[in-house]
């Protein structure tokens, strides 16, 4: 008699069978490796090297590539082909960033709208400058856990948008690695922090790495992870804490003028006067000049002052992702502070005043993001059952359509969980119209100016018919990645089209404030943009159907009549180009009135010349 294998849904067929997989913080500063050893979760280095791994490359002499402390080393004296912060250019345009490239050691080069990086090993794109730190984590895991992976789970910032999350994957393949999933970073350190403190209640993820700022607000309870809400500044972190220093630097040595390796000095003389404040009242320094050198000593004091204004944006950010989520401050039992940043005494301070009550540190916060994506990247491939942790995640910003009138109908609103799907049908603005032009949007505002624009295609072959009688089908799916895929199909005849959105852009720093904080703030006036637009789209409706009644069947109206009508649909005219949403409002309905004997007799011509011929029992 042949037996059947039978396993527990989500567990290996062989119960002793331990498939080996990792987390990875792949971050601005810094990045990690950890994995899941013996029920527990721990950070994994190679020959007792360091835990963290600066994200650092260097493309050296004779095809030489350097990840990690050395490529660091080297970005004094070669910052021309050293790279580092490269998850800033992740999934970004030429143009986004070319008006930072002043700033920067080395040239950026417009590969046909793409940002990529020359090298004196050629142009490298960050997709491969990412993988190169990656396939280092990859070794190091695979070296320290004796076997191959079976799969990774990296974590990203909350508000990465789709490009920025598709070139993360793109960097995970070329480095080798099968990607389980892509997963927030504050959620992952709620995820570590939930587990091994086994709290329950709503807690603040406050996540203040190297290159970004994240907020997000979570619901703990029985083992369910639920984020309420995210929101953040991608252009926000640990770097410009240590830029206000290398201002201030700039300004005691009176140099205003740096080369690439000058302002690396500065930088790195910035990070390591950070550190040490965060333990000492005052640290003194000694930075080398052009000519000479300049002593001198930084305090505490002075230091909180030049960030105050970064700590209060975040938290401003703070305030407003609570209220996103339905809360109050008051609400929040607990916050876990994630990223090196966050042991900046003032910083905690700050988020203590907010909050009202200490923030938890009892997790190392430079580790905590990877020690959370190991715990998932466990249950994922199937060592531990799903149901025994449930992560629910969000999307950040809203996903829609352009409708008449550059209005954006939201399919998905923000904060919605994914993996989701969504559908909405749309028809036809005129007669006879066979195709139809899909534009996704991104964003909170009401008008299309006002969002991001992700991606375009077209609906062809849609069967002609009266305006309004097509019904198109469009449905957004949103994967476990935050990946998009839009397909739009027309249903009498079964025409569809579709589009996976891999932007080539990212957002911008203004975008990114302005979508967040701009539908609050311009609620008022957006809606009566909206009120207008859909209006003025009304007036065009009528006009159009009206002129063409008029063009068919005029002949059925008095001299009278006609002037009646004439002289309502010029007032329309005059008026639907108007800021005043009352008038356009009164404008058509008084179109509508003046019509309606026409519409009676077009009827009644209608019959008659449909019956013409025919006897009553016939009909």
């Amino acid at each position: 008699m042949a037996l059947l294998q039978i396993a527990e849904p989500g567990q290996s067929s062989a119960p002793h069978q331990h498939k080996l997989a990792a987390g990875i913080d792949l971050g601005t500063t810094n990045s990690l490796v950890a994995s899941v050893r013996s029920g527990e979760a721990q950070i994994l280095t190679r020959d007792d090297g360091p835990v963290m791994v600066p994200s650092a490359v260097r493309y050296g002499q004779e095809q030489l590539v350097e990840v990690g402390q050395k490529a660091l080393d080297a970005a004094v004296f070669d910052a021309e082909n050293t790279i580092l912060s490269v998850k800033r250019f992740m999934g970004r345009g030429y143009q986004e960033i070319s008006q930072q490239a002043e700033a920067l050691p080395y040239k950026l080069v417009d590969q046909s709208g793409l940002l990529a990086i020359g090298t004196r090993q050629g142009v490298k794109n960050p997709v491969e400058v990412s993988a190169e730190i990656l396939k280092q984590l990859h070794v190091t895991a695979e070296q320290a856990l004796g076997g191959e992976l079976t799969g990774v789970v990296i974590t990203v910032p909350a508000y990465f948008d789709d490009a920025q999350r598709q070139a993360t994957k793109d960097a995970a393949r070329l480095a080798g690695l099968n990607v389980l999933r892509l997963l927030n970073e504050p959620t992952a350190a709620a995820l570590a922090y939930g587990l091994d403190s086994k709290q329950e209640g709503v807690i603040a993820v406050y996540d203040l790495g190297g290159g970004t700022f994240d907020i997000s607000i979570l619901r703990l309870q029985k083992g369910v992870f639920e984020v309420l809400a995210t929101g953040g500044n991608s252009a926000l972190g640990g770097d410009d804490l240590d830029q206000t220093i290398v201002g201030w630097l700039l300004q005691q040595t009176g140099e205003t003028e740096q080369s690439s390796q000058g302002l690396r000095e500065y930088k790195l003389l910035a990070r390591r006067l950070k550190e040490k404040l965060t333990e000492h009242d005052h640290v003194d320094f000694v930075l080398p000049l052009q000519e000479g050198e300049h002593r001198g000593q930084l305090d505490r004091a002075t230091f909180e002052q030049l960030i105050q204004p970064l700590v209060r944006k975040t938290l401003t950010a703070c305030k407003a992702t609570v209220r996103d989520a339905g809360l109050t401050v008051d609400d929040i039992l607990e916050i876990v502070m994630v990223g090196g940043s966050t042991r900046v005494p003032r910083v905690r301070q700050a988020v203590a005043e907010l909050f009202g009550k200490e923030p938890l540190t009892s997790i190392n916060p430079d580790q905590v993001v990877a020690l959370g994506a190991a715990i998932q990247a466990n249950v994922l491939v199937g060592n531990k059952s799903e149901q025994d942790t449930l992560l629910l995640d969000v999307i950040p910003l809203s996903l829609g359509l352009e409708t008449m009138g550059g209005l954006v109908e939201k399919i998905i609103p923000r904060n919605t969980v994914i993996p989701v799907a969504k559908a909405q049908e749309f028809t036809t603005f005129k007669d006879g119209q066979t195709a139809m032009a899909i534009h996704v949007l991104q964003g909170e505002r009401e008008l299309v100016a006002d969002n991001r624009s992700l991606a375009r295609f077209e609906l062809h072959d849609i069967p002609p018919m009266p305006a309004g009688g097509a019904h198109i089908r469009v449905t957004f799916q949103v994967d476990a990645d935050g990946l998009l895929h839009v397909t739009a199909q027309e249903k009498s005849s079964g025409v569809s089209a579709s589009i996976e959105v891999k932007p080539s852009y990212g957002l911008t720093d203004e975008q990114i404030m302005t979508m967040i904080t701009g539908s609050m703030a311009h609620a008022k006036e957006d809606m009566h943009a909206r009120m207008l637009q859909e209006q003025r789209v009304e007036a065009e409706r009528v006009l159009e159907a009206v002129d063409a009644a008029l063009a068919a069947d005029g002949h059925l109206l008095q001299d009278e009549e006609r002037s009646a009508i004439d002289a309502s649909l010029l007032r329309l005219r005059a008026s639907k180009d108007s800021a005043d949403v009352e008038q356009i409002k009164a404008a058509i309905e008084a179109v509508n009135i003046s019509t309606d004997q026409f519409a009676a007799l077009r009827m009644d011509h209608s019959i008659r010349t449909a019956l013409k011929g025919h006897k009553v029992n016939e009909v």
